[in-house]
């Protein structure tokens, strides 16, 4: 539950709006003067300051520039019953969150905290962020921040050293590319190509010539010689991605291949050698395509010198809000506005998503966020249904018939009749465990029972 500072010298004022911010679901703290705010402040920390602009002992600006020097993250949001275009000027220069005219209703007063509790909660998992960046890894394109992919990652490097042939499996959309492409760039082989093969994007007939290369006049069409992959990655890197959809019988023309180093094009009669490094990649587990006849054992053992698990992005979530902002700072220079980060709340629902695209996926999603959104910062409402739907749950469908704002009046309602009425029978009607529970004064709860006819 986010703090609220409510400052002003009316004693009503202080009683009228404080209300007003508790029944939106805050906590409020009141100061009568500036000098008390800045106390408060200094020890409170709170997550809000609203104050009035025109006090004695200590106007709303000494509390604003006091606050950015406690606490630079802490909005402040003045408010006056005198405000001129320049004292407004004059508080957004010297670093004001906003800055409203009296009087404003309790509509407004909502709109205005909400916004600013995303933009603390947004600074905060910023700073927290920065002060994450030594622990964040980089390999190449990968980024990280889970244990286990900085295990991945020193292993990388102990790859680039050898020449050994790897496996890498794991779910699609997981970096099983990215991986092949770090060994290659810290391998000896780092000045020569890297070539990657889709082993599903062509047919059988066509995948041969593809990997071996043909002679002229070889099949009909062949109307002068091509080299194949082999050659066009020769004393680099050949990477074959979806090894197992490889036809069993180019399979066995591969494992030839890599036990003599020579190879033909098709057509032709002439061996050629071959110096090729071969890492693969399939989203199998590589036993059971052996167990099931898809991938030849003995292929597989030539492949498999070292294996590499890239575990699925739903047991690696850690390394969700670091990819985010690697993904936000990505597509910025194509974006339409410059983004500046995500929402808690939408950073939440993507930490509560089971990510079956994996880091793909994340991508995706947030490229299309960036895309499609109003705002400069990621919100709930730019991602898909799918990943609000699991967080918020199903609504009544009678609060279709009404317009937008009755019905969330309506959900709340709803709401929070069901909440108080789970924590009275969970703690027997004991008023200030539910307060403690809640994060609510006790005065709050009584007034919400109160409200919306709920007995004890």
């Amino acid at each position: 539950m986010d703090t609220i500072l409510l400052v002003d010298d009316e004693r009503e004022i202080l009683r009228d709006r404080s209300r007003i911010i508790e029944d939106l679901g805050y906590r409020c703290l009141t100061a009568k003067n500036g000098k008390e705010a800045i106390q408060i402040i200094k020890r409170d920390r709170p997550d809000i300051v609203l104050t009035d602009q025109k006090m004695p002992n200590r106007d709303g600006f000494d509390v604003l520039k006091a606050t950015l020097e406690i606490e630079p993250t802490i909005p402040v949001i003045l408010f006056t019953g005198y405000g001129t275009i320049d004292s407004a000027v004059h508080a957004m220069k010297i670093g004001a969150y906003d800055y409203i005219q009296k009087p404003f209703s309790p509509e407004m007063m909502e709109i205005v905290l909400k916004k600013a509790a995303d933009y603390r909660r947004l600074k905060k998992e910023y700073l927290i962020l920065k002060t994450q960046v030594e622990d964040m890894q980089r390999l190449d394109n990968l980024v990280y921040r889970s244990t286990i992919m900085k295990q991945i990652a020193k292993n990388v490097m102990k790859l680039a050293k050898s020449d050994a042939n790897v496996l890498i499996f794991g779910e699609s959309g997981t970096g099983k590319e990215l991986i092949a492409r770090s060994i290659h760039r810290f391998s000896g082989r780092k000045d020569e190509p890297f070539i990657p093969l889709d082993c599903v994007a062509l047919p059988a007939t066509l995948m041969e010539s593809e990997l071996f290369g043909f002679e002229k006049g070889a099949f009909t069409g062949a109307i002068k010689s091509k080299p194949g992959m082999f050659e066009i990655a020769q004393k680099g890197t050949l990477f074959l991605d979806e090894i197992v959809e490889l036809d069993l019988q180019l399979q066995a023309k591969l494992l030839r291949v890599l036990q003599e180093r020579q190879f033909r094009r098709l057509g032709g009669k002439e061996l050629t050698s071959v110096d090729v490094r071969i890492i693969s990649a399939t989203n199998w587990n590589p036993e059971k395509a052996v167990k099931e006849k898809r991938l030849r054992e003995d292929l597989y053992f030539r492949l498999n010198v070292v294996p590499l698990f890239v575990p699925p992005l739903r047991d690696r979530k850690e390394d969700i809000p670091i990819l985010v902002h690697h993904f936000i700072d990505k597509y910025n220079p194509f974006s339409p506005r410059e983004m500046e980060g995500i929402s808690g709340q939408a950073m939440r629902c993507l930490r509560k998503y089971t990510w079956p695209g994996n880091v793909r996926e994340l991508e995706n999603i947030i490229q299309r966020a960036m895309s499609m959104t109003d705002n400069d910062v990621i919100q709930l409402e730019d991602l898909p249904e799918e990943f609000v739907g699991p967080i918020h749950g199903e609504i009544d469908e009678s609060l279709t018939d009404l317009n937008f704002r009755d019905a969330k009046g309506k959900h709340l309602e709803q709401f929070t009749k069901q909440y108080l009425g789970k924590l009275l029978d969970k703690y027997d009607g004991n008023i200030a465990k539910i307060s403690r529970k809640a994060g609510m004064s006790r005065k709050t709860i009584y007034r919400m029972m109160k409200s919306y006819g709920i007995k004890h």
